[in-house]
């Protein structure tokens, strides 16, 4: 063996030797590495923020969307058709509260003592049967939950986070409509000079294609509700025009909105008789049957054609993931992504080919 000073040491560069290709070849590798997961924990931590701003995108595309309508019948400033836009929304919403006001107060008081009500049935059969060990007390249930401060806090600080939150996306979405083009040139210039022109491809095709799915959204909501008022009134349900707005409304949240208003409706189909009740059970199953494979399919086919399969997959995640935020926009989000896979796709195929 050798006794040489220099025998056995570690030829390798040291981690300080910058100027070796080696060291910066693994420090850049590790840099990546490191960069991916700290991205992923901030965007875990900043997922609520990040969802309030992806709500407020939805509303400026839904915006956006009336005034591209408005500008093919009225050749004025952009500007000028937001505006309209913005006050006929408001005009909507204020005439159908003046309109329907007094009687949606009306039955929104009666729909929730007929809940309480057809729920409170609903527990002495299952005491009879039972099914529960005793009779419980609906009525006292509710009074108890209601007089414990702490309990009435909590509701009270979700109720003024969830405002707080849509009037977050409300504003957002108004800033971002009223000049678009300011934003995305922003996005722009955080992205390296030589992939801008495929990534405002990219935010082109996303804004269309949001366009598409949201008014197909909203033109679903409409029929939905209209059809299930009408239906409802016809059947003699009560409450047929608060029924028809909630359906409505709740056609927004995918899947969870139809069994919520599915459940509202057949609680007070049955408050008002058995044949009344049956007949708020087949009209519901009939309207869901006909909005799951006649309306959400053409729909589908004339603005974004997503899978079913991927679509529900998609729902149950970001429900999982982000809660009833999280699953009203998971639509948009698959949309999103589908098209920047697809844009990805195209431009792998083009590289190819040249």
């Amino acid at each position: 063996m050798s006794d040489s000073p220099s025998a056995g040491m570690v030829s390798e560069p040291a981690p300080n030797e910058l100027r070796d290709p080696f060291v910066r070849k693994e420090l850049t590798r590790a840099t990546v590495w490191l960069g991916t997961a700290g991205a992923i924990a901030l965007v875990v931590l900043l997922v609520h923020p990040l969802l309030i701003i992806f709500g407020g995108l939805v509303f400026a595309s839904m915006l956006d969307g009336g005034v591209r309508l408005l500008g093919r019948v009225l050749p004025i400033g952009r500007s000028w058709r937001l505006l309209i836009v913005v006050l006929l929304t408001v005009a909507f919403l204020v005439g159908l509260v003046w309109l329907t006001g007094v009687q949606v107060t009306a039955q929104f008081a009666q729909l929730q003592q007929t809940l309480i009500t057809q729920a409170t049935r609903t527990v002495s059969w299952a005491t009879a049967k039972g099914i529960m060990p005793k009779q419980v007390d609906i009525n006292g249930m509710m009074q108890q939950v209601l007089g414990s401060f702490g309990q009435l806090t909590s509701y009270l600080g979700i109720a003024f986070g969830a405002l707080a939150s849509l009037v977050m996306v409300l504003v957002i979405g108004l800033f971002v409509a009223i000049e678009p083009r300011l934003y995305g040139r922003g996005v722009e210039w955080m992205i390296p000079t030589d992939m801008r022109p495929r990534f405002a491809g990219t935010i082109t095709e996303m804004a269309k294609t949001m366009r598409r799915l949201l008014a197909g959204r909203l033109f679903g909501m409409a029929l939905e509700g209209v059809m299930t008022g009408v239906a409802l009134a016809i059947a003699g349900v009560p409450m047929a025009l608060v029924l028809g707005i909630l359906t409505g409304l709740l056609a927004f949240i995918p899947n969870l909105g139809a069994i919520v208003s599915g459940i509202l409706m057949v609680a007070v189909g049955f408050s008002a008789g058995m044949n009344t009740g049956l007949y708020a059970i087949g009209i519901y199953v009939f309207i869901q049957a006909l909005d799951g494979y006649v309306i959400i399919p053409m729909v589908a086919k004339k603005t974004v054609d997503l899978p079913p399969a991927l679509t529900l997959s998609s729902q149950i995640l970001a429900g999982t993931l982000f809660g009833l935020l999280g699953l009203t926009l998971a639509d948009p989000m698959t949309a999103m992504i589908k098209v920047a896979l697809e844009r990805s796709s195209e431009a792998e195929e083009q590289a190819d080919a040249a």
